[in-house]
């Protein structure tokens, strides 16, 4: 067959005629030219090439200024390690809950099991993405919401609400008797295999719908599938104890025993900050997301029939001061925020102005707090605990100056696992605490019994489910 020789105005084709919009070869020149004759831009090209941007980026005077003391510190333990998994919401919900623990039992170290939690977030969360599938059987597989759960069926973040979820159904354990495993300090095989199960079990349930299998058949299909990842689990994890006998040297070297204990029983026994009385605060500048209302993410959960996840938004001042409170009165933070911006770990320090990134490429960088959740440049994707603040007093009024965070990236990562965070950068990439009710003004109280506002499955505020990253 004879070739067709291409149309001379083809742009996919031709250099010489190129649409509207295209980067002509003049253009391309006068970029390099422009770019070689400034002599800041080549040094600044000579020291990014040989070392990181952020070392030369790094604003030294913040460092410099960046005082690791606080007023109010409430850590003298070591801290954890997640590894390779993004299981930071749990890990830090599990540290809050430790430190009541350790005083309850006179121990200087103590963790609950992290892996029994992962265990059963993620038979809970299979079953919970299966459920979803099923309501939306009839809809084609390309819809939003559809292709959305197929995208993430079983990733390893999570929420306060999915955290407080689990321990009410299925309780605690100690440590020892569910250890950590290899797929449960490195999750991604175990997941990648999961994923392929469940969609698979989604591929099922759709075509048995199409073929008009009643919502008995299909549940049953279900659980099929739920039986599988069950023994996936079970495999990579190990099993979950229903009871254990639960004995101890204290702090003072005494023996202490409490017998044969369930994990809902030792959960009840040795949580000793009220969860039922907590909510998620959030700050929410978006102007789509007005102050004082709640709001929940579509399609965001585990625990089916479980709570619901639910957020209020407040101002920034608001969160602070109910953070700073809960700290000065002796208790940790939950918090959820964008951990990787303006981040130095070998320092342990967290500022909005650690970078100069402006100076080294010439330009401004000007997306708000707003602007980037819209735009895709911030969201939530690490959960941590403040374990400090440095209070001063400014005009009458106590205000936080720095904050104290307890990360769970393991004692080799900033300043023996403890991270600085200066108070402008709270500003910036903070988003959620989780903090006692009786902490808010009046006001807000009548809006958490309000239905709350639905937003997309693909929210960023939902992010901290599916962006939870590991160091």
């Amino acid at each position: 067959m004879d070739s067709v020789p291409a149309s001379s105005a083809d742009p996919l084709n031709s250099f010489n005629t190129l649409p509207d919009g295209a980067l002509t070869s003049h253009r391309i020149s006068t970029l390099r030219k422009n770019f070689e004759s400034n002599s800041v831009y080549r040094m600044a090209q000579n020291a990014v090439c040989k070392v990181t941007v952020d070392d030369v980026a790094l604003n030294r005077q913040v460092v410099a200024n960046s005082d690791f003391t606080f007023s109010h510190v409430l850590d003298d333990w070591s801290v954890t390690n997640q590894k390779r998994s993004g299981r930071c919401w749990m890990f830090a919900g599990l540290n809050l809950f430790r430190v009541g623990a350790m005083k309850k039992m006179n121990l200087k170290e103590f963790e609950f099991s992290q892996n029994y939690m992962f265990f059963w977030d993620k038979l809970e969360r299979a079953n919970y993405f299966l459920q979803r599938i099923i309501e939306r059987a009839e809809h084609p597989v390309d819809d939003r919401s559809v292709a959305w759960l197929l995208e993430r069926p079983l990733d390893d973040g999570g929420q306060w609400n999915m955290f407080v979820n689990l321990v009410k159904k299925h309780g605690l354990v100690p440590q020892a008797f569910m250890p950590e495993t290899e797929s449960s300090s490195n999750s991604a095989k175990m997941n990648g295999i999961l994923t392929h199960k469940l969609r698979e079990g989604a591929k099922t349930l759709r075509d048995m719908a199409a073929k008009g299998g009643s919502l008995d058949e299909l549940l049953d299909a279900k659980d099929e599938v739920v039986g599988t990842v069950y023994r996936i689990l079970s495999i990579h994890l190990g099993t979950p104890p229903t009871n254990f006998d639960w004995q101890w040297n204290d702090a003072d070297k005494e023996f202490q025993s409490d017998g044969e204990m369930t994990p809902q029983e030792f959960a009840d026994k040795y949580i000793t900050v009220p969860i039922d009385d907590y909510v998620c605060l959030v700050h929410d500048p978006r102007p789509t997301s007005p102050v004082g209302k709640t709001f929940t993410v579509e399609c965001l959960g585990n625990v089916e029939g479980g709570a619901i996840v639910k957020y209020l938004n407040v101002d920034i001042d608001l969160m602070k001061q109910v953070a700073m409170k809960t700290i000065t009165d002796g208790e940790p933070v939950w918090m959820g925020c964008d951990v990787g911006k303006m981040m130095r770990s070998d320092l342990g320090l967290w500022d909005s102005e650690l970078y100069d990134y402006e100076a080294i490429y010439d330009t401004r960088l000007t997306l708000e707090k707003s602007d980037r959740l819209q735009y895709h440049q911030t969201c939530m994707t690490h959960a941590m605990l403040f374990t400090g603040v440095d209070v001063v007093r400014e005009d009458e009024q106590q205000i936080p100056r720095r904050w104290r965070v307890e990360n769970s990236w393991g004692k080799d990562n900033g300043r023996k696992g403890f991270y600085l965070m200066n108070d402008n950068w709270f500003d910036q990439y903070m988003f959620e605490i989780a903090a006692r009710k009786e902490y808010l003004p009046a006001e807000f109280h009548a809006a958490l019994e309000e239905d709350p506002i639905v937003l997309p499955a693909w929210d960023p505020m939902g992010s901290l489910a599916h962006e939870a990253v590991a160091f």
